[in-house]
C-alpha cells in the first residue's frame, strides 16, 4: 500500500525559509512522478511544483518559480520542496502526491496518491 507523509511545515516570518519532506513507501517510485499541492482556506487545490522521479523534467507554478526547488532522493525515497523568500500568500496545507501518468502533472486529478498535509503558516 502506497504511502506518502509530509513533514516539515510550521509557522515562519516573511522572507524566511523552510523544507517540507515526504517520505514515500509501498511500491517502486521509479516510473512516477510526485508533486507539491497546497490548499490555503477556502480556497481549490493548487498547484505547486513537480518532477519525475528520474529528474528529468520538474515543472513549477508561476507564483513559486525562482523562490521554491523541488528535489528527490532516490536511495531514501524521499521528495522534498525547499521553499524560500516565503510570502504570507504562501500559507496554506502543503500536499505531496504522487501520479504514474506522464501527462498533466499541474492537475491534482492526474494523481494517484496524496499524503495527509502539513500546515506551513507565513506571518507578515
Amino acid at each position: 500500500q502506497v504511502q506518502l507523509v509530509e513533514s516539515g511545515g510550521g509557522l515562519v516570518q516573511a522572507g524566511g525559509s523552510l523544507r517540507l519532506s515526504c517520505a514515500a513507501s509501498g511500491r517502486a517510485f521509479s516510473n512516477y512522478a510526485m508533486g507539491w499541492f497546497r490548499q490555503a482556506p477556502g480556497k481549490g487545490r493548487e498547484f505547486v511544483a513537480a518532477r519525475r522521479w528520474s529528474g528529468s523534467v520538474t515543472y513549477y507554478a508561476t507564483a513559486v518559480k525562482g523562490r521554491f526547488t523541488i528535489s528527490s532522493d532516490n536511495a531514501k525515497n524521499m521528495v522534498y520542496l525547499q521553499m524560500n523568500s516565503l510570502k504570507p500568500e504562501d500559507t496554506a496545507v502543503y500536499y505531496c502526491a504522487a501520479t504514474s501518468r506522464g501527462l498533466g502533472l499541474v492537475v491534482p486529478t492526474s494523481y494517484d496518491y496524496w499524503g495527509q498535509g502539513t500546515q506551513v503558516t507565513v506571518s507578515s
